[in-house]
């Protein structure tokens, strides 16, 4: 028999007794955890689409200056900072067409905070608009494990307009493409694209 040091004898919960014990609130926070691993979703779906040859999109890597490292414990940087402002999360091809977006989450269930994008990238998107490419944000909206491909277009309007400092969920409903959420691949975020720009 084992006990605990205050004397109480040890009951092991039988397995059955530990997932009833699981509550709603426990799943609506796993559902909503899945916010923190949206840029690892687009990571791991893009592999997948390269491996079929369907597209080629990448990660920009975050440009940084090393001041200092330590070759005692195999070359590991210990003083480094960034050297200029990164544009946009993520680039690549499809279809003979650029693409080039933002990926973003909110834990808002009623809007997307305007205040999660830089003025520098929304510069970049324009000048991608601009020079013929496709630009676009993919939102995930966590509370309602929701994720949307919005034109950035309209993020621009919005952000340069002035009269509100967010976008309304309704306008991601209206306007966006709900990305379907699967496992290979993760996030089917080119069928939004081929839904948005390329069935015309």
């Amino acid at each position: 028999m084992i006990k605990y040091p205050n004397g109480q004898k040890f009951e092991p919960i039988k397995a059955k007794e530990r997932k009833s014990k699981k509550s709603k609130e426990d799943i609506s926070i796993s559902a909503s955890n899945r916010g923190m691993n949206l840029e690892e979703d687009i990571n791991i779906s893009n592999e997948w689409y390269k491996e079929r040859q369907i597209a080629l999109i990448t990660k920009r890597p975050t440009p940084i200056n090393i001041v200092k490292v330590d070759y005692s414990k195999g070359a590991r940087i210990v003083d480094a900072y960034f050297e200029k402002q990164s544009t946009t999360d993520y680039n690549g091809v499809y279809k003979g067409r650029y693409l080039d977006f933002e990926a973003k989450n909110t834990k808002s269930k009623t809007c997307f905070p305007l205040s999660n994008i830089e003025k520098h990238q929304i510069e970049h998107l324009k000048n991608v608009i601009l020079h013929g490419g496709i630009a676009f944000f993919i939102i995930q909206f966590q509370l309602k494990n929701e994720i949307y491909l919005l034109d950035a277009s309209f993020v621009i309007h919005f952000y340069e307009n002035g009269d509100r400092k967010s976008i309304p969920y309704e306008v991601f409903k209206k306007e966006g493409i709900l990305i379907k959420q699967g496992y290979n691949p993760r996030l089917y975020y080119i069928d939004a694209v081929e839904a948005k720009y390329f069935k015309k």
